[in-house]
């Protein structure tokens, strides 16, 4: 399946959308989201959401790069492995994630590339400022930015303009291969939701994931009824939190108010 130029511009364009979220903060960098407007652009909307909910979970958990590190982003896999999947029949979306993860990894040296490109733009902003070269200031304030606006949309539109070489490459894997990169790819997510639970998880949590455990293993609980349970063990324990410290004030004031009583008592006897 091949795509046209206006749909390689088009995915091009969301690309870099996508990518300057990230700088302005506004978290359009995300798998689901970029998957959606690709899908949107390429015609088969229900591959790419599927595919984006599933690359979301692997990387739910890769918010914050370990010791100031560069996580892996989410753009490469957004881009090119809904494209993957959506171009290539029979690929599934757990395979198409493990094929495409490596340009995870690739966006992130980019990312650091950029930066380091920049890293001088401060004394160079500086030096325009007290030059009163201001329309200077404000291309070098946003060097960065178009930096990674123009990378993604070189990204998305080439891996918009290659997929007949996706689909050849794909397509000489061996078939016991694209069956180990789908059981890889059904644990990325797992690992995603280990990286979070690595920072949150309290011995005070553990009945919680046990009790998650029991309902999605066992009970075959759906994950709308799973949000529902956890939802009335958060309520349980904000309103259980509350009574405690309205107890604990409430037994507070109450000895205080007492041990001024006794006190008065004394100074009236004496």
């Amino acid at each position: 399946m091949t795509y046209s130029i206006v749909q390689a511009l088009l995915v091009g364009l969301w690309a870099a959308f996508c990518f300057a979220g990230q700088q302005w903060g506004i978290y359009t960098n995300r798998a689901l989201f970029i998957s959606f407007g690709i899908g949107l652009i390429l015609g088969d909307l229900q591959t790419a959401v599927v595919f984006g909910a599933t690359a979301e979970l692997a990387f739910m958990g890769f918010g914050v790069g370990p010791g100031g590190s560069t996580p892996p982003n989410p753009l490469g896999p957004g881009v090119v492995g809904t494209i993957m999947a959506i171009s290539i029949s029979g690929l599934k979306p757990a395979a198409a994630l493990s094929l495409s993860y490596p340009f995870a990894i690739l966006i992130s040296f980019v990312i650091t590339f950029i930066f380091s490109v920049n890293a001088n733009n401060l004394a160079w902003s500086r030096k325009a400022i007290e030059e009163g070269k201001y329309r200077k200031f404000h291309f070098l304030a946003n060097t960065t930015l178009l930096g990674f606006i123009l990378f993604a949309f070189c990204f998305g539109f080439a891996a918009t303009l290659s997929t007949s070489a996706l689909k050849v490459f794909v397509q000489a894997i061996p078939q016991w291969l694209i069956s180990g990169l789908t059981v890889a790819g059904g644990l990325l997510p797992a690992v995603g939701f280990a990286l979070i639970m690595s920072t949150m998880a309290k011995k005070e949590y553990i009945p919680a994931l046990i009790l998650g455990y029991v309902c999605v293993a066992y009970l075959k609980m759906p994950v709308i009824g799973l949000a529902f349970a956890g939802a009335v063990l958060a309520f349980n324990n904000y309103y259980n939190g509350r009574r405690a410290d309205k107890n604990k004030g409430g037994s507070t004031s109450t000895n205080d108010l007492g041990s001024d009583g006794d006190e008065g008592g004394i100074e009236d006897g004496i």
